[in-house]
């Protein structure tokens, strides 16, 4: 069973780390191309992706991250584990509200498509809030990620 856990707990990382890559990589060459069609489409399977993919991950990794470390033994008080769980509440804080500019975004460029304009001043103005929250959540995943591999032995308390 500790196998098993711990294999869906890497994919479930692995599709985090991914998806979030991905998401941002795709926003970006959109955002690029100026073109409200463009950043409406892309945005669009964005929304979806972050729904079906990282929402579902999100959801999973502390139930798998938990019951594995039932399975192995270790502590839920670890300071690696605790030190993780707090970089993922970073992690969340950053990704929720870019999760609604996501949104916004795409129904910007959507207006934008349909009224054959450019896009809106807000348009602008929230892509460099996504963008710039972007940070914090991408290094503290990899943060995450540093600790499931390394365990440091971290002296919290």
């Amino acid at each position: 069973m500790e196998d098993l856990l711990r294999l869906v707990h890497v994919l479930g990382a692995a599709v985090l780390f991914g998806t979030g890559a991905g998401i941002a990589f795709f926003m970006v060459m959109a955002h690029r191309t100026r073109n409200p069609k463009t950043i409406a489409h892309v945005a669009g399977t964005v929304v979806v992706a972050d729904t079906v993919f990282t929402a579902t991950a999100v959801v999973l990794q502390p139930i798998t991250g938990a019951w594995l470390a039932h399975e192995i033994g270790w502590p839920l008080s670890e300071g690696w584990i605790v030190l993780s769980l707090a970089l993922y509440v970073v992690t969340g804080l950053f990704w929720l509200p870019v999760v609604f500019i996501q949104i916004r975004l795409r129904n910007l460029a959507r207006q934008a498509a349909h009224a054959g304009g450019a896009l809106a001043d807000e348009y602008f103005r929230l892509y460099r809030i996504w963008f710039a929250f972007g940070f914090p959540a991408f290094f503290a995943v990899i943060g995450i990620f540093w600790l499931m591999l390394t365990k440091p032995s971290i002296a919290l308390f």
